[in-house]
């Protein structure tokens, strides 16, 4: 075998025709990847990977492969040494295998030099991005998998013929059909069973998930027993049978291969390769997906001709979803463009836009023009008679449109295991708004009680009766799972203190959206243009002190803020003037934990700061006004004459201030060692493990109002911005309440490594040259090597 080998092998390189293929190979690549604008262009892709490559290698090993094959058996047959060749003392076995690793060994000299790729892809990343080697390692794998499988096909083909053209013909025709042709009819027929067995016959899906680093058993072994299918097909085909039973048995070997890996698809390992395990789904998501009973229908809007960073978001996506499929037969989806239809495009846009589906522009630059395009960054889930919108892409104030893709794809996985929590699972939890002690208006916290209203049961609750009923109140305070306090103005009272701590105790969660200061943004509207901020007491600080926080009676103000914007003129001269606020912290989370992790800055206004005391109870910063911050003494005159003045950066020395923290352990009660206010059934002293979330100041719930209508909370729509408040809100709901893990998966970091544009810009051509001219220049040492050794061993 090793006799054959060696022939296959020192045969192939004495020619010049063997070089010159390699040489074409290797400049079709480089071309390709390197060179020429399009889907397959590194530089044009521009992320730190090869993923363009091995999306390409399929097509060009379809002229490589044939062109190294064509001539191993039909040669010998042609020139009469095939008969020659089966007089050696070797079996079948051996001759097959001697040609088949004979010419996978000159695939592989063929593909070293692209190794160099990988070289160049160091040398652009950013300096701060990190290679993803296992990816890379994984699809390097499936890549020579493919190439020993076309290798399988072309053996098979040659030994079919005397004729090589034909052999190369019938075996670029058949790792075509094998690759291509079995997933286009998948495409075509659309009958899950048949789809299925299509897809499970054809390379493409076994190549598909080997080469985004994932190494899967039922992939492995499809590769392994269709190479040993095709050489058990050529032994069949070069023995003395007849051509009736050489039929006969290649149709079984066929057979049995579609037996085998059927069989063997209930019974399989994955090993992630990728470095942040990417492909590798949380448990919590693992469960929803399999305690999935009916089908879910997912259409993704976005498809099209996009910028690199969006096409990337787009293969996330689809990545994510296939490993969704993997894991349930109940969920099928499909990617749309709805505004493929130029002629209709103004009606779509409108429809979109009435069904939520904002749509956003991006600038795309090609031959040195800049056009924009518009795309639909949005999924539709259906499932049964119920639907939920899922947002693609995360409008983050100030980010570059690389590092929002980049955000987006971070939070993949949970968006869409959120949407299907809120279609698959009922509602369990139960939430009081509290009420009675002046808490915002209904229509100033409308529009996130209809967010939670999508998870949760939600409900107002007074402690009204605590006067006259104390115990009955605590009794129906207990049904719910989760208090939310929201802007009180109104003094709380030691019995109504006393019932909302034994709902603590008893392992109740909380929200504290609480100030300590008396300051309206609205009551500045006057004829003098200010006024008088005051302490504002609660009566809740002991209560907070005790489990161990502190808001204290100050004003944060903030260089990085929001701005407030002003009118001016009357009727249709009116004009709005956005003028720097320094009260209006906005706060651009940096914390990794999943309440905060890549949300967009939240929006303060007139907030307190807040201070953590040393206790048992764990405590997580979630957000904190800018390093360029300072407080304001109580009681100050608020003037909107501030915005004239420019600030005295000297003064802006006291770093980030603590607005929003939260609190998980065992609480000490309020009143332990205390007289109580009145009796109850039974008093609890320590709580039961449970967390809580204070925040420092009431608006960051408050939404605004137009004609009397909510806007949505957050919205801003003088300046058109989303702040991040109700999505930081509704983590922290999904949080305190979330008992599947499904919340961690918002702390997943997903490595996405980016090309140094301005690297690609200065040393683009150099690069080009490097990878078009050193591979061929390789290949010549080689032959080169090869020539001197080969005439060193004959002359001797």
């Amino acid at each position: 075998m090793i006799a054959i080998l060696q022939k296959e092998f020192n045969s192939f390189f004495t020619s010049t025709i063997g070089y010159l293929i390699i040489a074409v190979f290797l400049t079709i690549s480089g071309l390709f990847l390197w060179v020429f604008k399009g889907p397959y262009n590194v530089f044009d892709s521009g992320f730190a990977d090869l993923t363009p490559y091995f999306e390409l290698a399929p097509w060009v090993l379809l002229v490589l492969v044939p062109a190294i094959t064509m001539r191993s058996f039909a040669e010998e047959k042609k020139q009469g040494t095939f008969e020659l060749l089966l007089t050696k003392p070797l079996t079948l076995l051996q001759i097959v295998l001697g040609k088949v690793l004979g010419n996978f060994l000159l695939i592989l000299v063929a593909l070293l030099p692209t190794l160099l790729y990988l070289f160049t892809i160091f040398q652009l990343k950013n300096s701060t991005d990190i290679i993803d080697i296992g990816s890379f390692t994984g699809s390097f794998i499936g890549l020579l998998l493919l190439s020993a499988l076309y290798t399988g096909i072309g053996i098979f083909c040659s030994a079919l013929t005397d004729n090589q053209i034909t052999a190369f013909i019938s075996t670029l025709l058949g790792c075509f059909i094998m690759f291509f042709g079995f997933d286009a009819l998948a495409s075509l027929i659309r009958t899950d069973d048949f789809t299925s067995i299509f897809n499970l016959i054809g390379i493409q899906l076994h190549y598909d998930r080997i080469s985004r680093g994932v190494l899967d058993t039922r992939d492995i072994l499809y590769f392994l027993s269709v190479i040993v299918a095709f050489v058990w097909a050529t032994i069949v085909t070069i023995s003395k049978r007849g051509p009736s039973k050489k039929i006969k048995l290649i149709a079984g070997i066929a057979i049995g291969l579609v037996v085998i890996n059927t069989i063997t698809t209930s019974f399989y390992k994955r090993f992630d390769l990728t470095y942040d395990q990417r492909f590798t789904l949380s448990e919590a998501t693992t469960n929803l997906l399999e305690d999935t009973a009916g089908i879910v229908t997912i259409d993704v809007l976005l498809k099209g001709d996009f910028p690199s960073e969006f096409k990337r978001l787009q293969a996330e996506t689809q990545q994510l979803l296939e490993e969704f499929s993997a894991h349930t037969n109940n969920l099928q989806y499909a990617f749309t463009n709805p505004l493929e239809e130029v002629d209709f495009q103004t009606e779509t846009l409108q429809q979109l836009q009435e069904f939520g589906l904002t749509p956003m522009e991006v600038s795309v630059q090609e031959n040195g023009k800049t056009n924009i395009e518009t795309l639909v960054p949005w999924a539709i889930l259906s499932y049964q008679n119920k639907s939920v919108k899922v947002q693609l892409i995360k409008n983050t104030i100030g980010a570059t449109s690389e590092e929002r893709v980049n955000a987006s794809i971070q939070q993949l996985e949970y968006t869409f295991a959120d949407a299907l929590t809120k279609l698959l699972h009922p509602k369990k939890y139960k939430i009081a708004v509290l009420k009675g002690n002046g808490q915002l208006p209904d229509v100033h916290v409308a529009d996130f009680i209809k967010t939670l209203q999508e998870y949760y049961f939600v409900g107002a609750f007074t402690l009204d009766s605590v006067s006259s009923n104390p115990q009955k109140t605590l009794t129906e305070l207990k049904e719910f799972d989760l208090i939310i306090n929201a802007k009180p103005t109104e003094a709380f009272t030691e019995k109504e203190k006393l019932v909302m701590d034994q709902f603590v105790m008893n392992g109740g969660k909380s929200i504290w959206l609480t100030e300590t200061v008396s300051m309206e943004l609205d009551s500045l509207f006057n004829p003098s243009g200010s006024a008088l901020a005051m302490i504002q007491d609660l009566r809740l600080g002991d209560m907070f002190f005790s489990y161990g926080a502190r808001i204290n009676p100050v004003l944060v103000n903030d260089l990085y803020s929001a701005p407030i914007v002003l009118a001016a003129g009357e009727a249709n001269e009116t004009q709005f003037t956005p003028y720097p606020w320094f009260f209006s912290s906005l706060t651009k989370p940096t914390s990794e934990h999943p309440i905060v992790k890549n949300i967009e800055a939240v929006k303060f206004e007139f907030s307190n700061q807040i201070d953590t005391l040393a206790n048992a109870i764990d405590k997580t910063i979630l957000l904190s006004s800018s390093a360029k911050s300072k407080l304001e003494g109580i009681p100050q005159v608020i003037s909107l004459d501030i915005i004239r003045q420019k600030p005295n950066l000297s003064t802006y020395t006291e770093g980030p201030q603590n607005l929003a923290v939260l609190l998980e352990g065992s609480f000490k009660s309020t009143y332990n060692n205390r007289i109580k206010p009145f009796a109850l059934d039974s008093i609890r002293e320590q709580s039961e493990p449970t967390a809580m979330i204070i925040v420092a100041d009431g608006d960051v719930i408050k939404n605004s109002t137009r004609k009397n209508q909510p806007v949505p909370l957050g919205y801003d729509p003088y300046m058109n911005l989303q702040y991040g408040n109700k999505e930081f809100l509704l983590n922290a709901v999904n949080y305190l309440l979330d008992d599947s893990g499904l919340m961690t998966v918002r702390g997943r970091k997903v490595n996405v490594a980016f090309l140094d544009i301005e690297k690609v810009v200065a040393d683009k051509t150099t690069y080009q040259l490097l990878n078009l001219g050193l591979p061929l220049l390789l290949l010549a040492s080689f032959g080169f090597l090869f020539s001197y050794l080969r005439k060193r061993k004959y002359q001797r």
